[in-house]
């Protein structure tokens, strides 16, 4: 078996993103007895941030194929304006409300079609005063057969190299508090809390 290589994201790699995004869609765990469409999560949470012209986007390689990426935007309000104008639209006709319900076999696809119709643009500013300090945010997403080999240390490194080249000052990032293990490797990544929910928390982390 070949070693980890961590390389930028490339346009073929589409496909393992959304194979990624929905075999660790349920609190880190396969989302796939979840979804009616297996491509629904990835709509949202994983190919937006490879298209999107400012997207950063790396992918580790494991056994000559991606098994895991990490995926940021280096403004999250810009990448809003360009999902409400550029990418969502589209995914509205597709996924067109009221979406039939014999179809949607759980709370997580009900709640990621909903997602395609929630307004993107603009982003009150009021509610998330942190972005002005922390305005990345990123997704990162791992198979079992990377875990425990500290990928997850170099994806983020590879990023916040590239987020410091590029002059961002900050990136914040949302977790539930049921996915224990994601809120401890945060913290470990010396991430700390933004902002507590009664379903998780915002995170945050300086990139200098």
């Amino acid at each position: 078996m070949e070693e980890v290589h961590i390389r930028r994201a490339v346009l073929p790699d589409i496909p393992y993103l959304y194979d990624i995004c929905l075999k660790t869609g349920n609190e880190g765990k396969d989302a796939t007895s979840l979804f009616f469409d297996p491509y629904a999560i990835g709509h949202y949470y994983a190919a937006p941030y490879l298209l999107y012209p400012d997207g950063i986007c790396f992918v580790a390689e494991y056994g000559y194929r991606p098994q895991g990426y990490i995926i940021a935007a280096p403004d999250t309000i810009a990448f809003h304006k360009w999902m409400e104008e550029q990418w969502l639209p589209v995914l509205r006709i597709r996924y067109q409300l009221p979406f039939p319900a014999a179809l949607i076999r759980s709370e997580n696809e009900k709640r990621i079609i909903e997602l395609f119709h929630k307004c993107q643009f603009p982003v009150d500013m009021s509610y998330q005063p942190w972005l002005a300090d922390y305005p990345a945010h990123l997704h990162i997403d791992m198979l079992p057969v990377l875990q425990g080999k500290g990928v997850g240390r170099a994806l983020i490194d590879n990023l916040f190299t590239e987020l410091a080249r590029q002059g961002v000052p900050g990136l914040h990032l949302n977790v539930s508090s049921a996915n224990e293990g994601a809120v401890a490797f945060y913290k470990k990544m010396n991430f700390s809390v933004l902002v507590e929910y009664d379903w998780g928390f915002t995170m945050g982390r300086k990139v200098k």
